[in-house]
């Protein structure tokens, strides 16, 4: 009988992903935040709560992470991540100086602690690589000027995450200052060793996981994932981590085939995590943190935008251009839901997870929109301005004073 409650369970949620997926198709916007708001309907405090099924749908999530992490690895080349941190590393300073502390600051405003304002500075910090390279393609920008400098941006972003996520771990864990450092060294440890490894072997790798049969290939690069992932977490650095790393150790052949075969079970995985998320977050909880997530919202979309043209300015891009860059960066999304997600498993805010969710719901939703209205908004505020100026009216010259009356004497 328990059984047969689950498969309804899971099959019912299976169903109801694919159909709201249709949904935001039709709409031409990304399905996260409905899967955020389904997540909440079947959680604590929702219409129709789940039992049989949440501790799987825990597993899937988990698996959802891991896979959105080896998906974005398998996008980049470790060369390109050196050239990358060579030579855009000042807009990842603005990036984070500008976007990380005004959540910091609203954590502590809050007054939630030091540890909860670190974890808010990385929900607000981070941009959604899936929806930002969604809406790109959608808007036909793949081949503009100012794509390169936002792709640069992302990849910085995934790479501090490499350092975020174990620290986030070890502050989350209450460990020692020793002990968090230890965590850390490890984390950079293993990042470095794998960068390293991947450049100077990564055609060994890849040829050594290669495989013609697209079964074995599913088989080997997902088997290598997880076993790594849990290698990495039972060490105190993230799964997230390692499993970002084993993707930028394929590369070539390798990672384009498994980009096609892992795409749809990364879809399916990712969608359970953003459900598994939302239930455990009561939606009675969210009208209170309502305020202060659209006042957090609006300023790092302002941050963003501003980042964006920032690093545009500084890479020569012309001035559409950087607002198109600035307006693309604002979504966020998956990454902000993962810090939040651990934050929330940790119990350290109650508010947290409900804030974060607000957050991302409305970003997620907004930035589509500002990726695509940003530039035009800021070329008809510059064309009134223009315009304003032009008709002012001149000032009248001045009247010449008479001249003076000659006296006969």
């Amino acid at each position: 009988m328990h059984s047969a409650v689950f498969l309804i369970e899971f099959g019912a949620i299976i169903l109801g992903l694919g159909l709201l997926g249709r949904v935001a198709g039709r709409l031409k916007f990304s399905p996260i935040p409905l899967y955020l708001l389904a997540g909440l309907a079947f959680g604590t405090g929702g219409l129709l709560p789940l039992g049989a099924s949440e501790e799987f749908v825990a597993i899937g999530a988990e698996i959802g992470v891991i896979l959105l992490l080896l998906m974005l690895g398998l996008e980049y080349t470790a060369s390109d991540l050196v050239s990358n941190l060579k030579t855009q590393y000042p807009a990842g300073l603005v990036d984070f100086t500008l976007n990380a502390l005004p959540g910091a600051a609203a954590a502590l405003l809050l007054g939630w602690g030091p540890v909860a304002a670190v974890v808010l500075a990385g929900v607000t910090w981070i941009s959604s690589s899936g929806v930002i390279a969604k809406v790109m393609g959608d808007l036909g920008r793949i081949g503009n000027r100012e794509t390169p400098v936002i792709l640069s941006i992302l990849v910085l972003e995934d790479l501090a995450m490499a350092v975020y996520l174990p620290i986030i771990t070890a502050l989350l864990a209450g460990v020692s200052l020793a002990a968090g450092s230890l965590t850390l060294a490890i984390a950079l440890g293993v990042a470095g060793a794998v960068l390293f490894v991947a450049v100077r072997y990564g055609r060994l790798i890849s040829r050594f996981v290669s495989s013609d049969d697209p079964e074995k290939l599913l088989l080997v690069v997902l088997g290598l994932t997880l076993l790594v992932a849990g290698i990495a977490q039972q060490l105190q650095v993230s799964a997230a981590v390692g499993a970002f790393l084993v993707g930028i150790a394929l590369s070539g052949e390798v990672a384009e085939g498994t980009h096609t075969l892992l795409s749809p079970l990364r879809d399916l995985f990712a969608a359970v995590f953003f459900v598994f998320f939302g239930l455990h977050t009561d939606p009675a909880s969210i009208p209170p943190v309502l305020l202060p997530a659209l006042a957090l919202a609006l300023v790092t979309a302002a941050t963003k935008i501003a980042t964006g043209y920032w690093a545009a300015k500084r890479a020569g891009i012309g001035v559409k251009g950087r607002w198109r860059a600035g307006g693309t960066l604002v979504a966020r999304g998956e990454f902000s839901i993962v810090i939040a997600g651990l934050a929330v498993t940790a119990g350290i805010e109650p508010a947290l997870g409900p804030l974060a969710t607000a957050y991302v719901l409305i970003l997620v939703v907004v930035g589509p929109l500002t990726a695509r209205y940003t530039q035009p908004i800021a070329a008809w505020i510059g064309d009134r301005r223009a315009a304003g100026r032009t008709a002012d009216p001149e000032p009248l010259p001045a009247e010449p004073l008479p001249e003076p009356v000659s006296r006969e004497h």
